[in-house]
Formats: structure tokens, sequence, C-alpha cells
């Protein structure tokens, strides 16, 4: 007469259950900056490497500035001579004014004086907005990183003519840009990154309740076979409309991406997490199986049989499934051995790492393992 069957058990136990939902997503920079020169000359040098994270002021490239000091200093001379006319004016005026109050000199005079130095005193004001501009042209010829990101790899060399439209004649074939022109650098933010994914109608309403109420809903990054968690962030933001091709909702994560784990363009996996049961009925995920009789679970009891029970599921955590009817906390299942029994086995409970010790004994329902959900 055959023995006991060996099998491993646990117990079900009641604990908080996370609930994730899941979608595939891509990262995109906080902000892509395509660096364009403002000014038109003859590119004297490139400052920064490919590949390079800058700073948010950091010199990228320098144009030649000669011909811009040439139009500064043009600038100034103009404002000295204007100044040199209107002090002359001022005098003359001065000098009328007095004059006038002697009856020395005509009403008129005086008055002619006057609108002299109101329209060199306009003129003045004019030739300090063509230095400031002249100024601030010369000043362009630095060009500067205008957000802190990681520089692409160089579009334009050193040596070519560039205007406010890029290159001219384009640039070395790098492709980091977008558009046409051709940039000086192309800068991507990518600290804080942000990763788009989209979910099926049927699931955004409870992602969007706790958006609109203000919560921080938790997400997460996994690598492209889900072993790996990149970087965990905040959901940030929701599209206003769902997409009637797909029938999902649009949403917008952000993630601190302090290793720069995130690369903008790569696939991600996306977790969001929902919401929290805090009193799930929890078994072994190998506990579980799908068969013939439905999904059940092997219930041992006070006098070592086991008896088949029917459950309904409600989702996995890791490698615990929820139990949402058919169990009671407390009740110990068979989590391996599960194909060699059949409903009133007699089995004996032995040490997991040896669970699988026992031979096969009598026909089972057919049935296989309820994997992860």
């Amino acid at each position: 007469m055959q023995g006991p069957q060996a099998v491993t058990a646990s117990l079900a136990q009641v604990q908080p259950m996370p609930v994730w939902l899941t979608a595939l997503g891509t990262v995109t920079p906080h902000r892509l900056v395509n660096v364009m020169p403002r000014v038109s000359g003859l590119l004297e040098s490139v400052e920064y490497r490919q590949g390079q994270q800058v700073r948010q002021g950091q010199l990228l490239a320098r144009i030649d500035p000669r011909p811009f000091e040439v139009a500064v200093q043009q600038a100034q001379a103009q404002v000295a001579q204007t100044q040199a006319q209107l002090a002359g004016a001022q005098r003359d005026l001065a000098r009328y004014e007095t004059l006038l109050k002697q009856d020395s000199i005509a009403e008129q005079q005086v008055a002619d004086q006057r609108t002299t130095v109101a329209q060199l005193q306009a003129t003045l004001k004019a030739n300090q907005a063509a230095l400031a501009n002249a100024q601030l042209q010369l000043g362009w010829t630095r060009i500067t990183a205008p957000v802190d990101g990681i520089v692409g790899l160089r579009p334009v060399d050193a040596g070519n003519l560039v205007n406010t439209s890029g290159a001219v004649g384009g640039g070395n074939g790098a492709t980091s840009g977008t558009g046409t022109a051709t940039p000086v650098a192309v800068i991507a933010q990518v600290q804080p990154v942000q990763v788009t994914f989209a979910l099926p109608q049927p699931q955004v309403a409870d992602v969007l309740e706790e958006l609109h109420a203000g919560h921080a809903v938790t997400v997460q990054a996994w690598d492209a076979g889900n072993s790996r968690l990149l970087d965990s962030g905040r959901l940030l933001a929701a599209d206003n409309q769902i997409n009637a091709a797909t029938g999902t909702l649009a949403f917008r994560a952000e993630f601190p991406n302090r290793d720069l784990a995130l690369y903008p363009n790569a696939f991600v996996n996306v977790r969001v997490l929902v919401r929290t049961i805090p009193d799930a009925l929890m078994v072994p995920t190998t506990a579980v199986a799908v068969g013939a009789p439905g999904t059940y679970v092997y219930v041992i009891g006070a006098n070592g049989k086991v008896a088949l029970r029917r459950v309904v599921t409600g989702g996995t955590h890791g490698d615990l499934t929820r139990i949402t009817q058919g169990l009671r906390a407390g009740e110990r299942v068979v989590t391996d051995g599960l194909d060699r029994l059949r409903d009133g086995a007699q089995v004996k409970v032995v040490p997991a790492q040896s669970g699988s010790a026992a031979p096969a004994a009598g026909g089972h329902p057919s049935g296989k393992r309820h994997g992860a959900g």
C-alpha cells in the first residue's frame, strides 16, 4: 500500500496587496533644444565634446567676433559724437537763455536752440540703442547652453559659415536635431526625464481619480525583460481625450533619472500603482492551478487529507496570488506536488527543499499551474 504523498504547503494569509497596471512606454526628454546661432558669421570653434553633459550657461561654440567688435566701436564713436554735439548745444542754450533775460537776443533764436537740443537728445538715445544692439550681437557670438542636459553628436564643425538658420550648406551629417535647419548643438534635458504611455479605457478611471484628487501616483519603469527596475517616479498628467483608434488614454510620468538609466526614445515597461488592498487573502502562486475543475487549490485538512477547492483569483503581486472566493485565512494549501494529487489523497508536509521526493500517486484532475496575471 502506497504511503502519504510528500508535498510542501503554505498558509493563506491576509496582507496588503498593491494593484499595478502595466503598459509599454516611450522615454522622452524633459526638454529637447536645438541650439541655433543668433547671428551670422564664421564658426570659429566648438567647445563641447559629443555626448557630454553640459550645464546651463556653459560655452558651446564661438562665432568670429571681429566684425561685431568693429560694429560696437562704430556705435560707441557715434554715441560719443552725439554726446559732444549735445553738450555744445546745451551750452549754447544756456548762454542764449541768459541773453534772453537781458533782452539781448530774439526769443525765436532761443526756441530754435531748444529744438536743436531736443533733437540731439533723441539722436543720442537712438545711438545708445544702436550701441546696446551692437553689444548684444557681439555677446551672441558666444553660443551657450540654454538648459542643463546631454549634448548630442556634433552637427556642425568649426570653419563653417553659420546664420540664424544653421550652417550654410548643412552640417556634417549628424541626425541628432529635428527639422531641416542644422543647429550648432542639440541638448536633451534628461534629469528629470519623462515617459509617455497609454492605458486601455477600462483601466483609466481609477488612475484619473487618483490624479485629479491630487494624490501622488507611483510609476515604475522596468527594462524590456521586466527583470530590472530602472527608476521610480510619479504620474505627471493625462491627455484630454481618448484615442478613438486605439481606445486608450495617454499618460505622462516623470522620473528623476539620477543614474541616467532612461534614455530618450527608449522603450520601457511601465507599472502604475493604482491602489493598495489592505486585507487581501494571499497564497503562493504555485498553489493555484487551472484545469478541468476550473481554478482550484488543494486544501490540507486536519486529518492530513487534501480537498480540491475551487477558488476565484484577484490578481497577483510578485510570487503571490490573491484569492477573493473559496478560501479562508489560515487554511493550509499545497504549493508543490499538485500534479500528483487527487481529491481526498493523504499527504505528508515536508520542507520545501525536499518536497519533490515522493513518487506520483493515483489520478488527479487534469490541470496546470496558474501563472502570474
